[in-house]
């Protein structure tokens, strides 16, 4: 999925990272994650003072080492200081699909300690900009009532259409994509398995439409898989969709040391130092 920065310095993870050439890219909604979205978010959380657990299961054979033990799913929790919202790196953990891609991050919050189930949950692929998820927890952790919402859904829209992109022309008033239309932004249908504590989610018919959510994806080549998708329930403040919106839109350029096959043509690359 990854590809060189610089096809005459091929990659190696094991490469020392002073060794590794390193580029300011834009746009970065086609940046990719770099490699490193668990590290970035995981960073991130830690500097809010966010808590994180570790949860392995495997299986171990009778007169087995531990060390030889087979993991078979593993997950990683982290948990804010008041406890209404978390975020689990679920990729390692057989994590359900959001079209053809895995889910890596899934992001949730409630209204209160007193119940333990989410109020609404967030989803993000690999590929994903780690400053574009970074950028909606900071908004999600600054936020008093993590489940309150306190925008309408315009402002989703007026965050990315600010930094140029455009609204869809048959649905003005609930997607926009960048100008070159490779990434997208909806409110509409959400996905199957997507959840949400909106009773209108929980009562709707098979044949019936549920409660709309936001979508973003970016998909390089018409037709073909997609490079990330992210999905937000329905009840996701639309303040912290747009958080991500805008960041996702934004012109500033990201650091990278290695960029996706798909979209490495389409990037504008400098040296960085």
């Amino acid at each position: 999925m990854e590809a060189p920065l610089h096809p005459d310095f091929p990659f190696d993870p094991s490469t020392p990272a002073r060794a590794q050439s390193v580029y300011w890219v834009g746009p970065r909604h086609l940046a990719g994650d770099d490699g490193r979205l668990y590290d970035a978010v995981a960073d991130t959380l830690a500097g809010l003072g966010w808590t994180s657990l570790t949860i392995v299961r495997g299986r171990q054979e009778p007169d087995e080492a531990p060390e030889d033990r087979q993991v078979l799913r593993s997950t990683v929790l982290h948990i804010s200081p008041d406890t209404l919202r978390w975020a689990q790196w679920v990729l390692p953990d057989e994590p359900f699909h959001l079209g053809e891609l895995p889910i890596a991050w899934l992001v949730s919050a409630r209204a209160d300690t007193s119940s333990p189930l989410a109020q609404w949950s967030a989803y993000f692929t690999p590929d994903v900009p780690g400053e574009v998820l970074v950028d909606f927890l900071v908004a999600l952790d600054a936020r008093e009532q993590p489940a309150v919402p306190l925008a309408r859904p315009e402002l989703v829209l007026d965050a990315v259409t600010a930094h140029g992109w455009l609204r869809d022309i048959d649905e003005p008033g609930a997607g926009a994509m960048d100008p070159t239309f490779t990434s997208h932004l909806s409110h509409g249908e959400v996905p199957p398995l997507i959840q949400d504590a909106d009773p209108r989610a929980l009562l709707a018919e098979a044949d019936e439409a549920g409660p709309a959510g936001w979508q973003a994806w970016a998909e390089p080549v018409l037709g073909a898989q997609c490079l990330w998708a992210a999905s937000f329930g329905a009840s996701v403040p639309h303040d912290l969709v747009a958080a991500f919106a805008a960041s996702l839109s934004s012109t500033a350029p990201v650091l990278r040391r290695v960029l996706p096959e798909s979209t490495r043509d389409r990037l504008l690359r400098a040296p960085a130092g």
